[in-house]
């Protein structure tokens, strides 16, 4: 048949496979190809993404402990079993051929504690002889460039570059905006001569343990608790409380329904209320302001359907109680100072049903930021005693203030501890926004603080003028001494997203077992001002 030609069937087939061969290769061509460029637009997202959107930090030292910790020693009291981190400082310490350890430098193996630390609870000096492991330092997550859409916020933890060294970040807790005029009294922080009240949330995270009577001293005979024995800082003589013979973490009272019984904290046979850090070295405890804003709290147990439960916390020699009364089913605040003065008050519903079911009741009374706050149950009794400096009374600061525990009827008490707020302290140096020596920050201007108050170097001690950038119209003066310029503001700390961890035996190189109780938020603040 003319016109049509037919191949041999064998010749069909190898052009047939050699179709399908290059198929595949550019098949394979085109994989790689799109490979790589995914590759490629990943690398460009995440670069992006750590350049303008978050980034990652750990945290090199102890400025912000115990909110954020760099290097340290984990440590648990020998004696009541308390946990507790303690800075670890390199410049303390000398590598295998002497030389001084660098800056942000961690040892792979133990060493010995150069000094002696302090259980925040219980008191015990800890020996100088024991080796431990060093811990690496917090490593956190970093909000970028949201400072370019909203307006930083008082207590944010905020990251910015150094202003006397642009090319070091800092992280610390924002304490002034601009245009405030800002001065530290008695620890606290005033705007524009009101005290600054911290939110619920932040203060939460401020607390500092004085005593928690769940950790007992297993031999309460050494002379290492404050250089004497250890007895039971709460004192119950000269009323009915007593310990639990069987149990030395409760407190029991059997009294009358309308007889108070007290039992005071003892300063002398415990930690007392000076602003001391745990995580710093003992010497700064020597000389230390007290701290009088103060937080006690237990879980109290009626053995009957009336009775008095309550707290009380003194101020500059001005006493502050907050009770719950079954009796007359009520929670109050009141002021004693002479005479009794109910400040707040507030009728048991909810709680009265948990109590007379014999279930334990939550009850929490803070004297902190010029604010009393009492909590019992789910419920929050709130009262402010004003801004004014003066406004908690005529300020004593070197009247030790005081904790007490008191009740009636048939009582056990549990979990019962005492804290104090942060403390910001004043050194010999010259110091920025301290009392009498208001700071007044302009345009773009933002003052920082670190919660390690003794032990950071921020805004109050930065006494050279800040490096400016070339474009600004600071460069060749520098920026003003004690504040963070606006261009310098890096981010806001969101996020403690990798903990020191542990390490499965001593000689791994890394700690890699995730430290996951201890991840957390790290909380900001809020411009309000109002009780929450």
């Amino acid at each position: 048949m003319a016109g049509l030609s037919f191949m041999p069937p064998s010749k069909n087939k190898e052009q047939s496979s050699s179709k399908k061969g290059s198929g595949k290769k550019k098949d394979r061509a085109a994989e790689i190809a799109d490979t790589f460029e995914w590759l490629i637009t990943a690398f460009i997202l995440a670069f992006v993404f750590r350049a303008f959107v978050m980034e990652a930090f750990r945290i090199p030292t102890g400025s912000m402990a115990d909110t954020l910790k760099g290097a340290h020693f984990r440590l648990r009291c020998r004696q009541c079993g308390y946990r507790y981190d303690h800075g670890f400082m390199p410049e303390e310490y000398k590598d295998r051929s002497g030389q001084r350890l660098h800056e942000d430098t961690i040892p792979s193996t133990s060493v010995n504690l150069h000094s002696s630390t302090r259980c925040p609870s219980c008191g015990y000096y800890s020996s100088t002889e024991e080796k431990v492991a060093v811990a690496n330092g917090d490593r956190i997550l970093v909000l970028k460039c949201i400072y370019q859409f909203f307006e930083p916020k008082q207590w944010d933890v905020i990251v910015f570059k150094n202003p006397l060294g642009p090319r070091i970040n800092f992280i610390k807790r924002l304490i002034g905006l601009p245009g405030d005029e800002l001065e530290i009294i008695d620890g606290d922080v005033y705007i524009d001569g009101q005290i600054s009240q911290k939110p619920p949330k932040v203060q939460n995270e401020l607390w500092m343990p004085i005593y928690d009577n769940d950790y007992q001293p297993v031999n309460p005979h050494e002379h290492s608790f404050n250089g004497h024995e250890w007895e039971q800082p709460f004192v119950t003589s000269d009323s009915r409380w007593e310990v639990d013979k069987t149990n030395p973490t409760l407190f029991q009272l059997d009294s009358p329904a309308d007889q108070i019984n007290t039992m005071a904290y003892n300063s002398s046979m415990g930690n007392n209320f000076q602003a001391n850090y745990a995580y710093g070295k003992i010497i700064y405890y020597r000389n230390g302001p007290y701290c009088s804003d103060l937080m006690a709290r237990f879980y109290a147990k009626w053995g009957e359907e009336r009775g008095v439960a309550g707290i009380s916390l003194s101020k500059y020699g001005i006493e502050y109680r907050a009770w719950v009364d079954l009796t007359a089913k009520e929670a109050v605040i009141a002021r004693v100072s002479g005479s009794e003065e109910r400040l707040a008050e507030d009728i048991l519903s909810k709680e009265f049903e948990v109590a007379t079911e014999g279930k334990p009741l939550a009850l929490r009374f803070a004297n902190v930021d010029h604010q009393l706050v009492f909590e019992f149950g789910r419920s929050r009794l709130t009262h402010d005693l004003g801004r004014e400096p003066e406004d908690a009374g005529q300020r004593k600061t070197n009247i030790e203030p005081q904790a007490q525990i008191f009740g009636s009827g048939k009582l056990t008490l549990s979990h019962v501890a005492i804290f104090r707020d942060i403390h910001y302290t004043s050194t010999d140096r010259p110091n920025w926004a301290s009392e009498g020596n208001p700071y007044t920050l302009g345009k773009d201007e933002f003052f920082v603080l670190g919660d390690n108050s003794p032990n950071s170097k921020d805004s109050r001690l930065w006494v050279q003028p800040g490096t400016a950038n070339k474009g600004s119209s600071a460069y060749l003066e520098g920026y003003r001494p004690g504040i963070v310029p606006r261009d310098y503001l890096v981010g806001k700390a969101l996020l403690v997203y990798w903990p020191s961890g542990f390490k499965p035996f001593e000689k791994f190189p890394i700690a890699a077992i995730p430290n996951v109780g201890q991840m957390r938020f790290v909380y900001g603040g809020s411009n309000s001002n109002e009780i929450e």
